[in-house]
Formats: structure tokens, C-alpha cells, sequence
């Protein structure tokens, strides 16, 4: 019997992490962290969006939904990927596919960004890195001969059963929506069974 663990603090603002013990390391450092694989329950979370409301990944059992983790709003890659996907929206909405942004940006600068390209899908916020950390992407980065820790750009498909379907782990800004409604058309996406 998995034991579950939940972290809230919607008093701060701050995100929640819902999850088995031992399917992943919760606020850990990136060290702790640990892989996730293809076939395995997608870590359930809520975090707030770009207009302060909850989201769960639980509460979309039975539709697809893609999650995309990126390092900062407004920067030059992340806004080539969010408006790849903003361009691209109509086509997950008809197949009813979830669209969800991830970074560890906060609310006010998710609404930002989402107004200036007119993004159609939520931000969410997960300024304490909790998400981040559950789904392996913070990490070690480099930038002109200089190392930090950062969110790595990945995104994980979920199917609608709440599995990972298929794990992007390096993304290409400018083709990622592409590839992901490829995807989404070979795993019969939006077909009636």
C-alpha cells in the first residue's frame, strides 16, 4: 500500500505536491532527485496559474495533457515555445488535449507574459520548485562558461489515465509543438475507441 504524502501551503500561495513516497523525492535538491520514467504515474501537483486559480493534474484523468517546464518568462526561447503552442492551440483543443506551461516564475510574472502573446492555456507557478523537483527537471545549467541550477526545458506527455506517455527531454523551442501533435495523432489522440 503506497503511502501518500501531501505538501500545501495555499496560505503563502504556494504550490501543493500530491504523491506515492518512493515514486519520487518531494522539495529535495536535484541530487535526490529521481528519474522519471515512460509508464510510470505522472506526480500529481496543484499549483496556481496565471490568474491565482488551482490546478490539479488529477482533475484531468480522461483527456491528454501535455506539461511543459521552462526556465524564465519572456526570455528569447521561452516565448518562441509559448507561442509555438499558442499558434498551435486550436489543434490540441479539438482533441481535447490539456496545455500546461511550468515555471518557477510567480503569478504576477506568469499574467505578464501570458497577456503580452496572448497565451491561451495556463502558466502555473511553482515558485517553491516543487514540481520541478518531483519531475527531474532542476538541474545543473551552463551559460557562457558559468554553471547554475535551473529548470531544464522538458515536457512530459501525460495520457488520460494519468501515466507518462512520452517524456521530451530536450525540447527544441521552435518544433516542440509539432512533435507533441505528432505524438498525439500516433497514440490515437482524440479518436473515439
Amino acid at each position: 500500500m503506497a503511502v501518500v504524502h501531501r505538501w500545501c501551503d495555499r496560505a503563502m500561495g504556494r504550490g501543493c505536491l500530491v504523491g506515492a513516497l518512493g515514486g519520487f523525492t518531494m522539495g529535495a535538491v536535484s541530487a535526490n532527485q529521481q528519474e522519471l520514467k515512460a509508464g510510470q504515474a505522472a506526480p500529481d501537483f496543484t499549483l496556481l496559474d496565471q490568474h491565482g486559480a488551482p490546478r490539479t493534474l488529477s482533475a484531468h484523468r480522461g483527456q491528454w495533457v501535455l506539461i511543459y517546464f521552462y526556465p524564465k518568462d519572456d526570455t528569447p526561447g521561452c516565448t518562441t515555445e509559448a507561442c509555438g503552442l499558442r499558434d498551435r492551440f486550436p489543434q490540441f483543443a479539438k482533441i481535447k488535449a490539456v496545455v500546461w506551461g511550468i515555471s518557477a516564475d510567480s503569478v504576477k510574472s506568469h499574467q505578464k507574459f501570458a497577456e503580452k502573446f496572448t497565451l491561451p492555456f495556463p502558466l502555473l507557478a511553482d515558485d517553491q520548485k516543487t514540481v520541478v523537483h518531483a519531475y527531474g527537471v532542476w538541474g545543473e545549467k551552463s551559460f557562457m562558461g558559468k554553471t547554475y541550477m535551473g529548470i531544464n526545458r522538458m515536457s512530459f506527455l501525460v495520457d488520460p489515465q494519468g501515466k507518462i506517455a512520452k517524456i521530451y527531454p530536450k525540447v527544441k523551442p521552435d518544433t516542440h509543438p509539432d512533435e507533441v501533435l505528432q505524438d498525439l495523432a500516433a497514440l490515437g489522440a482524440g479518436k473515439k475507441p
